[in-house]
C-alpha cells in the first residue's frame, strides 16, 4: 500500500497511492499523522490539511490486511499570510468584495499566502500575479456576479506599435476574440497555487449567461471562464470545488507546467459549453484526481482553429491524466475540434468514465491544416459504464464552422493531400472495460487520404445495456442513430486487436472497412 506526496504548500499536503486502485482505493485506509488518527477515506488521491509552515511530520496509512506505509516530509515556508478581511473584504454575499481581495493578492510578497476565510464573497475578476499562494479556506464562496458590466474585458489581438506583431489576450473556441475577464485571471504569471477547500461560483445559469442569445458575443465579449491562465509558467490548482461556469470551466491557454489536482469540477448536465477543462496549446499538463459532472466534454484538449494554429504552431503536448471520475460530459476526454497545431503525447491512466457521451473523443476535420498532427495517444487502465459510444474518433465533425456542412468536409472520397489536410498518427488502449453502452462499441472513421496511421486495441470488453437509447455514434454527415452496434473501423493503415471482445451486438461484432493491415488475436 506505497503512496506518494505529490503536492505540498505550507499548510497541507496531497497524497496519491500506488496500484491500489481506480479513483477509489480497493479497501478504506485510516491515516495517522505523527501517530494520531485524523481521518478514514477510500480515495486515491487524498488531501491533508491544517498543518503548520516549515515543520517535520511523519504520515502512515494503515488498511487492514495491508502493510503500513509511513512517509516523512516537511511543510513549506511561509513568510506572511495575509487575510482578505483586513484588506476590507466583508464576505456577506451582499457587498463587492473585488478590489479588496485583489489589493491583497497584489500585496503579496514572495513566500507570501492570501487566504480567504470562510463567508460569501461577491466578485468580478481577480487578477492573480506571480509567486504567491491563494488559499480559499473550508467555507469560502468566491461567488461571481452575473452582470457583464462588472466585467472588464480582454481583447482577442492588440496590435504591435510597429504593426509587426501582435499581443494576444482574449480567446473564444479557438480564435483570438474579445472576451470578459474570468473569475480568476492570470496573465503571463509564474509559480503560483491556489489552493483550498472553498468554493469558486460562476452563479451561471439560463437567467442569464446560458440564454441562448447570451451565450455568443453580447454586452462587448464572450463569456467568462472561471480559472483562465494565459502564457503562464508553473501553476497548480487543489482542492477546490468549481462550479456553475459561464463557460469552460478551467481554460490554461499557451500555458506550461500546469497542475490540477483534487478537485471537482460541476455544472448541471444540460448546461451549454461547460466544458469541464479546456487546455489549449499547453506543455506539460498534469491532471490527477479531479472530479468532473458537467454538460460537455468533461477535459476538451485544443490547439485553436486555423489562424491560432498556423501562425504559432504550438500543439498541446505532453499531456499526464490519471485518477479522475468523469461523469455526464459528452466526452469524457476529447481531443479537438480545435486542434490546428496538434495534440500530442497524451496518456489517460486509472480513470472512470460514467454516463458521458462517448469516453475517447477524436473530432477533427479536413481544413484543420497540415501541422493538426494527433500523435501518441494512450489509453490504459480504464472503467466505463453507461458511456454511450466508448471510443469515437470522428475525421469528419461538422460543427463550431460555418463550413461544416460542405461537401469539402463532409464527402467520403478521397481529396488531395494539401496543407489543409489534419494527419492522426498513433492511438493505444489497453485494459479498458465498457460497460452498459448503448449507441456503438468502438465508432473510428479517418480520412481515405490520410489514413489514421496506427490503432491499438488490446484487452478490451465491451457491453451493451438492457435498454439502449438511440443515439449518433459521432457528428458528422451521413451517419444514422443505432444502438448495440459493434467495432466499426475505416481508414487506419495499420490495426491491431488483441483480446477485444464485444458482447450483445445487434449484427456483426466487428465492421473493419479499408483497413491496410489487420492483426487480431
Amino acid at each position: 500500500m506505497k503512496f506518494q506526496i505529490i503536492f505540498q504548500t505550507s499548510r497541507k499536503v496531497t497524497i496519491e497511492f500506488l496500484d491500489f486502485g481506480i479513483y477509489f482505493t480497493e479497501k478504506k485506509y485510516r491515516l495517522l499523522l505523527n501517530g494520531k488518527e485524523i481521518l478514514t477515506s477510500d480515495r486515491v488521491v487524498q488531501t491533508i490539511s491544517g498543518l503548520t509552515p516549515d515543520t517535520e511530520y511523519e504520515l502512515t496509512a494503515v488498511a487492514d490486511g495491508e502493510a503500513e506505509e509511513t512517509v516523512r516530509f516537511k511543510t513549506d515556508y511561509e513568510f506572511v499570510t495575509l487575510n482578505v478581511r483586513r484588506f476590507g473584504a466583508r464576505g456577506d454575499g451582499k457587498h463587492d468584495d473585488t478590489v479588496a481581495i485583489q489589493a491583497a493578492v497584489s500585496s503579496c510578497p514572495e513566500h507570501g499566502r492570501v487566504y480567504i476565510p470562510k463567508g460569501v464573497y461577491k466578485v468580478s475578476s481577480i487578477f492573480l500575479k506571480s509567486h504567491m499562494t491563494l488559499d480559499i479556506g473550508e467555507g469560502a464562496v468566491i461567488s461571481a456576479y452575473t452582470e457583464r458590466e462588472k466585467f472588464p474585458i480582454l481583447p482577442g489581438l492588440i496590435e504591435s506599435y510597429d504593426e509587426t506583431d501582435e499581443y494576444n489576450l482574449g480567446t473564444w473556441e479557438g480564435n483570438p476574440l474579445d472576451m470578459f475577464g474570468s473569475i480568476l485571471t492570470g496573465i503571463h504569471v509564474s509559480d503560483v497555487v491556489i489552493t483550498g477547500e472553498g468554493t469558486l461560483d460562476g452563479n451561471a445559469s439560463y437567467e442569464n449567461w446560458w440564454k441562448r442569445e447570451g451565450r455568443e458575443k453580447i454586452g462587448g465579449a464572450f463569456r467568462p471562464r472561471m480559472i483562465f491562465l494565459n502564457h503562464c509558467e508553473n501553476v497548480t490548482v487543489q482542492g477546490l470545488t468549481v462550479q456553475n461556469s459561464p463557460a469552460w470551466n478551467l481554460h490554461p491557454y499557451f500555458s506550461n507546467h500546469t497542475r490540477w489536482i483534487d478537485l471537482k469540477v460541476l455544472n448541471p448536465k444540460q448546461s451549454p459549453n461547460t466544458d469541464g477543462m479546456d487546455p489549449e496549446s499547453v506543455d506539460g499538463l498534469e491532471v490527477v484526481g479531479v472530479y468532473f459532472s458537467l454538460g460537455d466534454d468533461c477535459i476538451a484538449m485544443k490547439s485553436g482553429k486555423f489562424y491560432m494554429g498556423h501562425k504559432y504552431k504550438v500543439s498541446s503536448r505532453n499531456v499526464d491524466i490519471r485518477q479522475c471520475y468523469m461523469r455526464h460530459g459528452h466526452g469524457a476526454v476529447t481531443l479537438g475540434s480545435e486542434i490546428a497545431a496538434g495534440v500530442r503525447h497524451l496518456s489517460c491512466k486509472k480513470c472512470i468514465f460514467e454516463d458521458t457521451d462517448r469516453g475517447l473523443r477524436v473530432k477533427t476535420r479536413r481544413g484543420r491544416g497540415e501541422d493538426s498532427v494527433v500523435e501518441d495517444i494512450l489509453f490504459e487502465d480504464i472503467k466505463m459504464d453507461g458511456v454511450l459510444t466508448p471510443f469515437v474518433v470522428n475525421s469528419y465533425y461538422w460543427c463550431c464552422d460555418p463550413d461544416g456542412h460542405s461537401t469539402y468536409v463532409s464527402t467520403k472520397e478521397p481529396l488531395p493531400v494539401d496543407e489543409r489536410t489534419p494527419r492522426i498518427k498513433e492511438l493505444a488502449f489497453r485494459n479498458i472495460e465498457a460497460h452498459n453502452c448503448h449507441v456503438a462499441g468502438t465508432f473510428i472513421y479517418g480520412l481515405p487520404e490520410a489514413k489514421i496511421e496506427k490503432v491499438t486495441m488490446e484487452n478490451i470488453e465491451i457491453d451493451f445495456a438492457e435498454n439502449p437509447t438511440p443515439e449518433y455514434p459521432a457528428m458528422m454527415a451521413e451517419v444514422e442513430p443505432c444502438t448495440n452496434r459493434g467495432v466499426f473501423i475505416n481508414n487506419v493503415k495499420e490495426l491491431t486487436l488483441k483480446n477485444v471482445k464485444v458482447h450483445g451486438t445487434a449484427g456483426e461484432p466487428f465492421e473493419i472497412e479499408n483497413v491496410d493491415c489487420v492483426e487480431k488475436e
